[in-house]
């Protein structure tokens, strides 16, 4: 596990079940349909409570991709979902850095106005949609210590399925957080 502190703010990496955080918002990586998917969208569904999280993501609809959208946990630890629809990767060059950085951007935003002082984020965008581990956790990272810069949250997890990416997305916050 990896753990910088920043002002009042705790950042850290850990492999984890991000169903099973009892935090006052987890971030989806959600589809821009709302509508679980496979992977933590698929699990964040299941764990949340099917029916009611999908009435709630119907009544809101779609999101864009590099936006999020914000639910309640329903039957999860967390109060809040934030689903964060992140880009599919094609070559680099369509916006997909942007788009990432919008997804992670909007999260916060939204979990600031919903008085959110701890969120969890899984690996968003690098499962089926394809983008490089590395770059997308510098982007993680770099946003991560962005929103940790004013006095809104405590605590910052971006929570990984594997000890692979976990090392990872370690590796990224430790060389953003010294730069």
């Amino acid at each position: 596990m990896t753990r910088v502190a920043r002002g009042e703010t705790i950042l850290e990496v850990l492999t984890a079940d991000i169903t099973k955080l009892t935090l006052d918002a987890i971030v989806n990586a959600a589809n821009q349909g709302l509508k679980g998917g496979g992977g933590v969208d698929g699990a964040i569904h299941r764990a949340a409570g099917k029916a009611r999280l999908q009435d709630a993501c119907r009544q809101i609809g779609s999101c864009p991709t590099g936006e999020a959208r914000i639910t309640p946990g329903f039957g999860l630890p967390a109060r809040f979902v934030i689903h964060a629809v992140g880009p599919r990767w094609k070559d680099g060059s369509k916006g997909e850095d942007g788009l990432l950085a919008g997804a992670y951007r909007h999260s916060f935003r939204l979990a600031v106005e919903h008085e959110v002082r701890t969120i969890a984020f899984p690996a968003i965008s690098t499962g089926v949609y394809g983008f490089p581990k590395e770059r997308a956790a510098a982007i993680a990272a770099r946003e991560s210590l962005a929103a940790a810069e004013g006095e809104a949250f405590a605590r910052i997890v971006l929570c990984c399925f594997s000890d692979g990416d976990a090392l990872v997305y370690g590796k990224a916050l430790e060389q953003e957080a010294g730069s």
